[in-house]
């Protein structure tokens, strides 16, 4: 029988958030299996939890490389992946985000798919230049429905660039130049899984992925049968690490859309359902947490005037005291704000 507690340790251990990780920055993003990355900062911010003595010009040359790659993956969303695992996994998320792209009707998926290659072949295009291209050959379809069919059924890499965080605003996608895996194997994404977010259930795997019908999978899969918090059924990796709820775990700071908060059907490992209207807002935005002894205890945000950086923290209760989280948030602002000439901390109601 797990606890709550237990649960939350299990998890924190795989994810590098009790000890950070001593090693570099694509094991990290491999042992993650990818980063959340619907913005270009919060997957630094991300490896910067998780990864002693990083240094962002790691994960700037490891995508630069292209050993690290911004694609969409996981739930049709952006994230930061292994080359390797975008060989292994995109082929087995094709049929979900094909399925993602039939939102839209009134044009020929395959055909819509055919003149996108072929314009990108040419160079790397923003998808404000794809579209009214996309458009010249396909009059009378909505540019946005031509656009969203080619993120979903094309397997494309966002170009990285000089910026601070590797990408503009409006960044150009290509196809990344590597072959994938013909033979996708959802066993191994349930094996991925569980090393990083488990113990879990087939919700879980299923709610972080996208993907359904994977309770058959696990079930004949070679796994441990656990006992969790109410008695629900975790699966679990054989031998994975399981610390126990009395270990202690350091203040984390994670960011927006973070891997993690995101990562399970049943979020209270991690976040209690009181506090879950406070991370998730009305237009789906997933809130910047901090963690204080293994759950999260508030929001934070970044706010800069010119020279200087003030971290906000908004607490869900009153207890929560700046010291508390003081040391570990200015150093994490000090990282992503590291040209300001003052850095400060807030605590706001």
């Amino acid at each position: 029988m797990l606890t709550l507690r237990d649960l939350n340790r299990a998890t924190l251990a795989r994810q590098h958030l009790l000890e950070r990780h001593q090693g570099d920055v694509t094991d990290v993003v491999h042992r993650l299996a990818g980063l959340q990355a619907q913005e270009p900062r919060p997957p630094y911010l991300g490896v910067w939890s998780r990864l002693a003595d990083f240094d962002r010009a790691g994960l700037h040359a490891a995508l630069h490389a292209g050993t690290v790659l911004r694609a969409t993956m996981w739930r049709a969303t952006l994230h930061l992946v292994t080359a390797a695992d975008f060989a292994a996994f995109r082929p087995l998320l094709a049929p979900v985000l094909a399925a993602a792209a039939r939102r839209f009707d009134g044009y020929d998926a395959a055909a819509v798919v055919a003149a996108a290659e072929r314009m990108l072949a040419e160079r790397p295009h923003t998808f404000n230049e794809l579209r009214p291209r996309l458009l010249e050959e396909f009059p009378g379809a909505n540019d946005r429905a031509l656009g969203y069919a080619v993120r979903m059924l094309t397997p494309l890499a966002v170009v990285p660039t000089g910026d601070r965080w590797s990408f503009p605003r409006d960044p150009a996608f290509a196809p990344p130049g590597i072959g994938l895996d013909p033979e996708p194997r959802p066993q191994a994404l349930v094996e991925r899984y569980l090393a990083a977010y488990g113990p879990a259930t087939p919700a879980d795997v299923q709610s972080w992925s996208g993907l359904g019908g994977l309770r058959p999978v696990m079930e004949a899969m070679e796994l441990d049968r656990l006992a969790g918090p109410g008695g629900k059924e975790l699966f679990d990796l054989p031998g994975a690490p399981r610390p126990g709820g009395d270990v202690p775990a350091p203040v984390r700071f994670l960011p927006d859309f973070d891997t993690l908060v995101l990562g399970h059907a049943d979020r209270t490992r991690l976040l209690a359902d009181a506090y879950k209207g406070l991370v998730t807002t009305k237009n789906l935005r997933v809130r910047a947490v901090v963690l204080v002894d293994g759950f999260a205890a508030g929001t934070w945000q970044i706010k800069r005037s010119g020279k200087k950086a003030k971290l906000l923290l908004s607490p869900f209760e009153a207890k929560l005291s700046r010291d508390a989280v003081a040391e570990e948030g200015l150093r994490m602002l000090a990282f992503a704000e590291p040209d300001a000439a003052t850095h400060d901390l807030e605590v706001t109601a």
